[in-house]
């Protein structure tokens, strides 16, 4: 059930057309999930929404925010590997650094979130 929140600051390549596909693929590669069960969503900001003090930010240096929430955290040995996987995998996908990509892992989901009315256990 893992659900991902992707969100790019400036524009996404042309090339990029299928980017949100790409990258539920990329994180159902890093979970080992079966099919259907990793969801993905994509949001873009606008480059002038957003800012770093004191600085203009190159758009070769416009990061990448990675939600990632998940039934229960994995242990840290996991959480370390998965962190790293999505940085490059989703760099790779979305043209940027993976110096540029963010990656949080939201509180567990179990016991706090319901789909279609039906607690996560």
């Amino acid at each position: 059930m893992p659900i991902v929140d992707i969100e790019i600051v400036g524009d996404v390549a042309e090339s990029n057309a299928g980017v949100a596909q790409a990258l539920a693929d990329e994180a159902a590669r890093v979970f080992a999930s079966n099919l259907a069960t990793t969801w993905v969503r994509v949001h873009t900001l606008a480059r002038e929404c957003y800012a770093e003090n004191g600085v203009a930010v190159a758009p070769s240096d416009l990061p990448v925010f990675v939600t990632v929430l998940k039934r229960q955290l994995p242990d840290r040995a996991e959480l370390a590997r998965e962190m790293t996987a999505l940085t490059q995998g989703f760099a790779r996908i979305v043209g940027r650094s993976p110096g540029r990509v963010h990656v949080e892992y939201a509180a567990a989901a179990a016991g706090r979130m319901a789909f279609g009315g039906t607690l996560v256990e």
